[in-house]
């Protein structure tokens, strides 16, 4: 190691106490982290491009140190969807200051790495008052059991006013209004029933019908429009 002639010619002033670093809350523990495997958690963060085309989330479920479970969420631009994919193969069997350094092909996804590693590092995790953290797993039970993210897509204009495409029971495929043109509820398919059912041998119009539900007070309608078409 190499020092300037200032420090060298300085004399030494020993250092007091060292009580170490700032313990973190961790799996229902306070840890003094000091070492890449000292670090677990489950936890979730955003990231994005820097044009901000698109957006990643990213869930993570670390054991010390080592990323056990990915998933990735992504939205908003076609590629990052490959990067996704590729994402999914690379972070796992990885530790987290591996994975913050790994070219992740999409700057969402890296973006979103870099925002998970400072929570788990920070003791910010999902998990961190949880004993024990969450099982290997977690991850899927995010998505429920037709294993679709969480998605809401919704367009707007000032002459036609809004449409529900998409939302979190799923794909809209009628919109009640009231008398008034007022949306006051709709109706959807949850895609991920309905593909489990066609997967099952299930007739496909069955299976839509089985996977459909309504939302408010469609019911009481008295109009319904394709917010696609219409």
């Amino acid at each position: 190691m190499n020092y300037s002639k200032e420090v060298e010619n300085m004399c030494v002033v020993k250092k007091g106490v060292d009580h170490g670093p700032a313990p973190i809350p961790e799996e229902g523990k306070w840890v003094k982290a000091k070492e890449i495997k000292d670090i677990s958690g489950f936890t979730h963060g955003i990231g994005w491009c820097a044009p901000q085309q698109g957006c990643c989330k990213l869930t993570l479920n670390v054991k010390d140190g080592i990323i056990e479970e990915a998933l990735v969420e992504t939205i908003g631009c076609s590629g990052m969807t490959h990067s996704a994919a590729m994402a999914g193969e690379i972070l796992v069997g990885k530790t987290i200051l591996e994975a913050l350094n790994t070219d992740l092909v999409c700057d969402a996804i890296n973006t979103a790495m870099r925002e998970l590693f400072l929570q788990i590092v920070y003791g910010r995790s999902q998990s961190a008052f949880s004993e024990g953290g969450l099982a290997i797993g977690a991850g899927l039970e995010d998505l429920g059991k037709g294993h679709r993210s969480q998605v809401g897509t919704i367009y707007s204009s000032k002459l036609k006013g809004p449409r529900y495409l998409e939302l979190a029971e799923g794909y809209i495929t009628e919109v009640g209004l009231d008398s008034d043109n007022q949306i006051i509820g709709y109706k959807y398919v949850n895609l991920g029933k309905m593909m489990d059912g066609i997967k099952k041998g299930v007739d496909l119009m069955e299976a839509i019908e089985k996977a459909s539900g309504t939302y408010g007070r469609f019911d009481e309608a008295v109009k319904k429009i394709d917010p696609r078409q219409e």
